[in-house]
């Protein structure tokens, strides 16, 4: 039996184009435009006026330092769990795989609830620390926690089908050469790991920068102290300062696009040095 296969008619590309620039004009640059514009009413010296604000600067270097400590605790969680899922049978096995995904599916705001009344002085967790004079909650460890717990899925699910792809025929080899299980890591599965660990990583970081939902309700939002970029966005809002709320979104937007395309540079570049 003959099969021809037709190339795609000009027609279907021009609809199929068409409607793909449609989707992000309206979803992606046409918001992103807005902020723009209405941040270009305060002008620059507007701008920097925000950001010579105690309340906005502190809340900004909260932001970025939690989100990087979150992303590299990722880092680690996110490869532990991807490597005992594929690396090991157990009971349980099933279930914990469909847990890691709990993060996406559940609302934020749930989370946040929960992981607040766990981690309070009188909560299941935060009691057996508070004789100690620790506090979890309503402190920068609470919204590292709640930053984690939002995070760490981003990175298990881009590494786990690199290693599910990674052929074992290649570890065989290095041990029948004489490696240690070390020097098999380091040689042969990090390299191959390393572009997949780099984008979960930087994913994760992403969502932690802009994260509100998880983080409102731990953090306890105290100016200074507990309150990141997202929260300080929200009460400028409330109090009716527009351009100054849309003056820090653009510097989280700037920021946050600058390091994801570091993130990519130097995983395209590793990738080609590997190839």
């Amino acid at each position: 039996m003959n099969l021809t296969i037709r190339p795609y008619s000009k027609t279907s590309f021009g609809l199929t184009l068409g409607t793909t620039v449609f989707y992000i004009s309206i979803m992606v640059v046409v918001p992103l435009l807005g902020l723009f514009f209405q941040t270009a009413s305060i002008g620059w010296a507007g701008l920097l006026d925000v950001f010579r604000e105690d309340r906005i600067q502190k809340a900004l270097v909260l932001s970025f330092t939690v989100g990087g400590i979150s992303a590299l605790i990722n880092l680690f969680l996110g490869f532990l769990f991807a490597w005992v899922l594929v690396r090991y049978e157990f009971p349980g096995r099933k279930l914990i795989d469909t847990l890691v995904d709990l993060p996406f599916t559940l609302p934020t705001a749930v989370a946040g609830i929960a992981l607040a009344s766990i981690y309070a002085q009188n909560g299941w967790i935060g009691k057996l620390f508070a004789p100690f004079g620790i506090k979890i909650a309503y402190t920068p460890a609470g919204i590292i926690i709640a930053l984690v717990f939002i995070g760490f899925p981003f990175v298990v699910r881009t590494v786990q089908p690199v290693l599910e792809d990674l052929p074992k025929e290649l570890e065989e080899s290095a041990y029948c050469l004489g490696a240690t299980p070390f020097q098999t890591f380091r040689k042969i599965i990090f390299p191959e790991l390393w572009p997949s660990l780099l984008a979960g990583t930087g994913m994760a970081f992403a969502r932690s920068i802009g994260e509100y939902g998880s983080v409102v309700f731990i953090s306890g939002n105290l100016p200074g102290k507990t309150e990141i970029l997202p929260l300080l966005i929200v009460t400028k809002l409330e109090q009716y300062e527009y351009g100054k709320a849309t003056g820090i979104a653009i510097v989280m937007l700037v920021l946050s696009f600058a390091i994801m395309f570091l993130i990519n540079y130097f995983q395209s570049r590793f990738t080609r040095k590997l190839s």
